[in-house]
């Protein structure tokens, strides 16, 4: 249920009564009596009079209610697995990005309706509420977004699923701008009580660790030797599919000691050191990405990394003997997804379990194993391809690593076998990387443990095969495919795009909410006058919500008729954030020295976060930062050109700004991006796209015409082909447009109270050598913005594409990736709940 209107329902929508029946619920009501659900949590759970209660305490009251209504669906969804043992699909990822749960459970249940009712009834502020509900912070980016939207669609598709991942008390960090400068702050986002998630301490399980750990000095260090014992807690939410048929479950796992206090050191007045193991325990799953530019965070790390692994292997396993008594079968009914290198550590994990405690031989466990597991690759970046130092495994997984280096003898020895005198081969595939410090490669770990690797875009599994890992490739070619990201359109456009939404389901009908392909039939439409006026209809008036919604919430303004121009993303080099503000710094430019000229007011908006410790990324905040208020400044433009960032980006900020966009950036150097799946959700809103031959815009423009996209720069090949031979300094000296705006970038007009300040970013470009081609691209890109324009102001030219690209965008839901992952790689079917 959208903040403004309902969302579409099929005119076969049951009633809230007949609904309520069909979730168990029995004879009772949302709201609307004492004894309804809504009334009695708003008085029982406060123990207080409605009066005196504020938004906070109604939010969680509808929450309750809503959370009531599914309970018993959820509890027969895993009633039904039971009963029929179907094989599961454990899909293993470090972050699931959910957002906010109320909306999208409401809408996933149908009951958009009885909720209406209750708000107007109630006489409640819905987008109020809506807001008192924070956005969970168990992700940072793409990774933990295209996560949630798999869980969603495999519960929308009835697979028997389940997401396993930490409960982070704390989300990566809250994102403020002080002085264009990113700041960070704590991310309390479990300060309250969250009304969706459900402890099961009596489902807990205990991890063995090879240290323990102590304080001294007031840092907590790792004792050798001394065996430790973790403890993970694991709560429960659930994961609505369309329709309410199927409710599945995340499980995240939080970190506890078996004791918390140290009773003999407190009664002494060591009153740290009696709570060390407690502090050493929840402290783990106390940060989303602890700061890994020191090897205390990359410790941290890695250790968070094997206790996600372990808690859930461990209750996946349990959950499979209580219904299966021959260890055989674990491929039969068992499928484990690792969602980046992440789990790698499933590999030695299950080996343990298999033999250790199982006792399986050798050949037999590698084989289980081996057909159990899975890996999805998410990065081309070697920086991302993890090698934790073999030291670590010495010290807190010692068995692992006996598993590790036996794995690794076998491997190496069938490479010689079948490649006799190849010893770089050898080298490139092992496991272990003999360096000036002994890593293991958690990559090739992944890719030999598993049945099947699979990457998230076309070029990125071509590159995957050819580049990355190509000798693995050539081990085991088998193993590798592709399997395109997709987005759930629920959330992305039913629920985030109401308008636009209804125009579709009254031109197609609505079986598109669950079938996205049904969007190709709006093909014919985009030469429809009154559909096309439908869509910049919808448009206009999510550009008008937003823009709303930002003045409320921060004062700023923007100009609804102006072009909305945006770029989201986290804050990186490759992504190239900087290539769009030097994109803007050439039209500031163009207006200053000719004020006179022809040019559509634009609005620039940039979101996303940098890593803490990456700080050439957080100087390109405060580059845009700067710009923004230089812009504002100038009145010879400032009515023209307008520049927001938008701090502390997530999932219900991408919710306003995505259908309000016009113009998709998508711009990183050609090679580098994996997939994106933002470019997918701005597609199938309607935004148009401006972007490189990178990642899955290659297969969008593929699917609604490259004619209907703005595709500009170097393609994948010729960035590596250049890499020997490319010079920055060429383009400065023999492009004057080039010239000009580093010039002027780079001349202090945009730091005068800071003179110098943006010099790094100026040596990247020009004395660092331009890794990443911004220098090589922004002609095109300038000339791609031009043709842009241009077809903005045809307004029916412009809906026409808009049109075009909405019906091409059937193809990346992540129903579609999900059917693909259960018939190529799982071999998972629908379970039905009965």
């Amino acid at each position: 249920m959208n903040a403004d209107m309902a969302a579409p329902t099929s005119p076969a929508t049951p009633g809230s009564r007949e609904l309520l029946e069909q979730y168990g619920c029995g004879p009772i009501d949302l709201a609307g009596t004492g004894d309804a659900l809504y009334e009695r949590h708003l008085m029982f759970d406060n123990i207080a009079a409605a009066d005196e209660l504020g938004s906070r305490e109604r939010y969680e009251a509808i929450a309750h209610s809503v959370r009531d209504v599914l309970s018993q669906r959820w509890l027969r969804t895993e009633q039904s697995y039971v009963q029929q043992n179907p094989k599961r699909v454990y899909y293993l990822s470090m972050e699931f990005l959910i957002g906010r749960s109320l909306a999208n459970n409401v809408t996933n249940l149908l009951l958009d309706p009885a909720v209406r009712r209750l708000v107007d009834d109630k006489r409640l502020d819905w987008l109020g509420l809506l807001e008192e509900e924070p956005d969970a912070g168990l992700g940072n980016g793409g990774l933990g977004r295209l996560a949630a939207c798999f869980i969603e669609s495999m519960a929308t598709m009835q697979i028997p699923a389940t997401g396993y991942g930490l409960r982070y008390e704390y989300g990566i960090f809250k994102q403020t701008i002080e002085g264009g400068w990113q700041r960070e702050r704590p991310d309390c986002w479990l300060r309250r009580q969250d009304p969706w998630e459900i402890a099961r301490p009596y489902e807990a399980v205990k991890i063995e660790l090879g240290c323990s750990f102590e304080v001294r000095g007031g840092t907590l260090r790792a004792v050798r030797g001394e065996p430790s014992t973790l403890v993970g807690l694991p709560f429960d939410r659930p994961v609505v599919g369309y329709g309410g048929k199927t409710i599945n479950t995340l499980r995240l796992w939080a970190a506890a000691a078996p004791e918390t206090l140290d009773f003999q050191a407190f009664s002494a007045g060591e009153f740290v050191s009696a709570l060390a193991e407690r502090l050493s325990a929840e402290s783990l799953t106390r940060v989303l990405y602890p700061d890994d530019s020191t090897s205390m965070g990359q410790g941290l790390r890695f250790v968070q990394e094997y206790f996600l692994v372990a808690c859930s292997l461990a209750d996946l396993v349990r959950r499979f003997r209580r219904s299966n008594s021959d260890w055989s079968a674990l491929p039969s009914k068992v499928a484990i997804q690792l969602n980046d290198t992440h789990p790698s550590l499933a590999v030695p994990e299950l080996m343990r379990i298999l033999l250790d405690e199982a006792g399986l031989g050798w050949d037999l466990a590698w084989d289980l194993t081996r057909r159990t597991l899975a890996y999805t690759n998410h990065t081309l970046l070697p920086e991302a391809l993890e090698k934790w130092p073999r030291k670590w495994f010495e010290v807190l997984l010692p068995r692992h690593l006996e598993i590790v280096l036996e794995i690794n003898r076998r491997l190496l020895d069938d490479v010689r076998t079948r490649f006799p005198g190849d010893e770089g081969r050898v080298r490139r595939v092992s496991l272990v990387e003999e360096t000036t410090e002994s890593k293991i490669r958690m990559a090739n770990l992944a890719i030999v443990g598993s049945h099947s690797t699979n990457g998230v875009a076309a070029i990125h599994s071509n590159l995957l095969k050819a580049v990355t890992v190509k000798d693995l490739a050539e081990l085991f070619p088998e193993r590798f495919s592709n399997k395109t990201n997709g987005v759930t359109p629920r959330r992305w456009l039913l629920l985030a795009n109401p308008a636009l939404a209804n125009a579709i389901t009254e031109a197609i009908g609505d079986a598109w909410i669950t079938d996205l392909s049904k969007l190709r039939a709006l093909k014919p439409l985009a030469d429809d006058g009154g559909f096309r006026q439908l869509v910049r209809k919808a448009n206009r008036q999510a550009k008008a919500r937003f823009g709303q919604w930002l003045q409320s919430t921060s004062g700023v303004v923007v100009d609804p008729d102006s072009i909305f121009d945006s770029q989201v993303k986290r804050i990186h080099e490759y992504k190239r954030q900087l290539l769009n503000g030097l994109r803007i710094v050439t039209l500031y430019r163009w207006l200053r020295d000719n004020p006179d000229r022809e040019m559509a007011p634009r609005t620039f908006v940039f979101a996303g976060k940098a890593a803490p410790a990456y700080q050439l990324a957080k100087l390109i905040i405060k580059f845009l930062n700067n710009l923004a208020t230089t812009i504002d400044r100038d009145p010879i433009v400032r009515d023209r050109l307008k520049v927001v960032f938008l701090p502390e980006y997530c999932v219900s900020l991408a919710e306003r700004l995505i259908p309000a966009t016009d113009v998709s950036n998508q711009i990183s150097t050609a090679g580098y991006e994996a997939s994106g799946t933002s470019n997918m959700k701005f597609m199938m809103n309607g935004a148009l796209t401006i972007g490189t031959r990178d990642g899955a815009t290659i297969e969008m423009a593929e699917a609604a015409g490259e004619e209907n996209f703005f595709l500009f720069g170097l393609t994948a090949e010729q960035v590596a082909g250049s890499r020997g031979w490319y010079s920055p300094l060429w383009h400065y000296e023999h492009e004057p447009e080039t010239r000009a705006t580093l010039d002027l970038a780079f001349s202090n007009h945009f730091s005068g109270d800071e003179p110098g300040i943006f010099e790094p970013l100026r040596e990247t470009l020009l004395t660092h050598g331009d890794h990443y081609m911004h220098l090589a691209d922004l002609a095109a890109y300038l000339e791609a913005d031009r043709r842009l324009v241009e077809l903005y102001a045809d307004n029916e030219g412009w809906a026409r594409k808009v049109v075009l690209n909405v019906a091409a965008s059937g193809v990346f839901s992540s129903d579609r990736t999900i059917a693909q992952y259960a018939e190529e790689i799982w071999d998972a079917k629908p379970c039905p709940v009965t």
